[in-house]
């Protein structure tokens, strides 16, 4: 009789960083997605949790860590026995926690197979992100128990190059005696830092006498730096000065087309909020579009041309319907109105033959588009899917170059639902700093579903479409791109926004207290 194998679990600490999830190390993140269970320590912030979850398996169990180190230990050696990969994910790095380490040596002592995977330790990393250098001879400490700190050591540290130390907001009075009494001069400057590596990361600089008062309010985990390395910030800051730090955005689209708009504001520092305004539904009766397909196949068309990801996506439904890929689309030549579009069409392996290199519109694309010509184009006909709300003017413009069209609805747009109560009211209250538009139908729908964005909103438009209706629903237009896509888009409001910031930063204080320009760029200099 043969055994059966059963199939042996592994278990991993993994340092989860100081908060932001692109800090993640390589082999954390792999442990992570390959996880059956994910028990995590309360101080592993929610928006990294997230980030975990979203790339994680389908099943995968993820707990908090209750009780002592043995216990912690006990959850995980169980797993591992049952066949599953267990990981303890942990701020900063595991070996900057006492009871880890105890967790650790508990699992050692078994059979169970484990490892630990570093990640930047709490203090050193949010020291960096805001703009505190650690020169010379230098102490980093995540630390859980102030009580066992050496302030000496800690004095000594200072006097020779820098120090950075992780506590918890309420142990901030305590550090500042024991540095006092240890001889540390009152008017050495210090920085903590809240929230570090994280959306609302804020740091307040000061002395060492004065530093438990300037922290009024910070709750949690903070990050105290000390040291000459604090004198630096001023020039070295980066994560709380990029361009729409702290900017609340409100961006209306579905989350399949948000994902590279709301990264790329992220990188920006701002905080995207994605509202849907628009759901894509079939169209009613889907002759016109089983006519289109077979008409690909049967060679009718010289050219396809997409003004959008939804109609991309539309044809390729389709053709999965069919059993049809993207060798059927061979001698059919490919036109996108824009990159995103042109970008959805690669995903699917083909490259379009035309993407306008300047305006990114119908007019764009019209402007690069030859006439038909009897001789070249023995095919005259081009196939055009789009959405049932969708302008005349390419279709128009494609039959004055002497071009049959089939205008073919491939999806229709309807209203989506209004968005939950408090984003109406941040919407009309003015609760966000800025609004991305980058179609006509999204300022329409956005004011059906959620009314019309307060006045100290900036209106940042993708075209001048989408301009006019802006205006017409009453709306200032701030931001307009010169060129018409998403990367433009955002690139134009953070360029805004360093205006803003500019010109606050040349105004008298009191003509800054009076002025009316709004938002976190305006509060910096109040």
């Amino acid at each position: 009789m043969t055994r059966t194998r059963k199939p042996v679990g592994r278990i991993a600490f993994v340092g989860a960083g100081p908060g932001d999830p692109g800090l993640l190390t390589r082999r954390a993140h792999d442990a992570l997605v390959d996880a059956d269970q994910v028990v995590y320590d309360r101080g592993v912030p929610e928006t990294l949790l997230d980030a975990v979850r979203a790339e994680a398996r389908e099943d995968a169990q993820f707990t908090p860590a209750e009780g002592a180190p043995g216990d912690v230990a006990k959850v995980l050696i169980s797993a591992a026995r049952s066949g599953l990969n267990a990981v303890h994910l942990v701020a900063g790095d595991p070996f900057g926690h006492d009871s880890v380490v105890k967790e650790v040596q508990a699992v050692a002592r078994t059979a169970a197979h484990f490892e630990v995977v570093p990640g930047v330790g709490q203090a050193e990393g949010v020291a960096t992100y805001a703009g505190v250098p650690l020169p010379g001879v230098r102490t980093a400490a995540d630390v859980e128990d102030v009580s066992v700190l050496d302030f000496d050591a800690l004095a000594a540290a200072v006097g020779r190059g820098s120090l950075a130390l992780a506590i918890d907001a309420g142990d901030l009075a305590a550090v500042r005696d024991g540095l006092l009494a240890a001889g540390v001069d009152g008017g050495t400057g210090v920085g903590v830092t809240g929230d570090g590596t994280g959306e609302t990361q804020y740091t307040t600089t000061s002395t060492v006498d004065s530093f438990v008062a300037a922290a009024l309010g910070f709750t949690g985990r903070v990050v105290l730096t000390v040291g000459a390395g604090v004198g630096e910030r001023d020039k070295l800051s980066w994560w709380e000065n990029r361009p729409l730090y702290g900017w609340k955005v409100l961006v209306p689209r579905t989350k399949e087309q948000a994902g590279a708009m709301s990264a790329r504001l992220r990188a920006y520092g701002a905080i995207p909020c994605e509202v849907p305004t628009i759901a894509v539904e079939p169209p009613r009766t889907p002759a016109q579009m089983e006519r289109a397909v077979k008409g690909l196949v049967d060679g009718r068309y010289a050219w396809v041309i997409f003004t959008s990801v939804n109609a991309v996506r539309a044809v390729w439904e389709k053709f999965a319907e069919h059993g049809l890929d993207a060798r059927h689309f061979g001698g059919v030549k490919i036109a996108c109105i824009g990159e995103a579009t042109a970008d959805a069409v690669r995903a699917f392996g083909i490259q379009p033959e035309l993407v306008p290199a300047g305006e990114q519109s119908s007019e764009g694309l019209l402007a690069e588009f030859s006439p038909h010509d009897e001789i070249l184009d023995p095919v005259g006909r081009v196939l055009l899917p789009r959405a049932d709300i969708a302008t005349e003017t390419l279709a128009a413009g494609l039959t004055e170059r002497g071009w049959e069209v089939d205008d073919v609805t491939a999806y229709r747009t309807v209203r989506a639902a209004p968005p939950p109560a408090e984003i109406r009211d941040a919407i009309k209250s003015g609760g966000f700093d800025a609004v991305l538009f980058t179609s006509s139908s999204t300022v329409r729908n956005l004011v059906g579903i959620a009314g019309k964005p307060h006045a100290r909103t900036v209106v940042a438009v993708i075209g001048p479409k989408t301009a006019e209706t802006a205006t017409e629903f009453g709306l200032r237009v701030d931001v307009q791109p010169q060129h018409a896509s998403v990367p433009d888009l955002v690139e134009a409001l953070a360029a805004y926004a360093v205006e803003l910031r500019e010109k606050l930063a040349a105004m008298p204080a009191k003509q800054r207290r009076g002025s009316k320009v709004q938002g976190p760029t305006a509060l910096r200099f109040r």
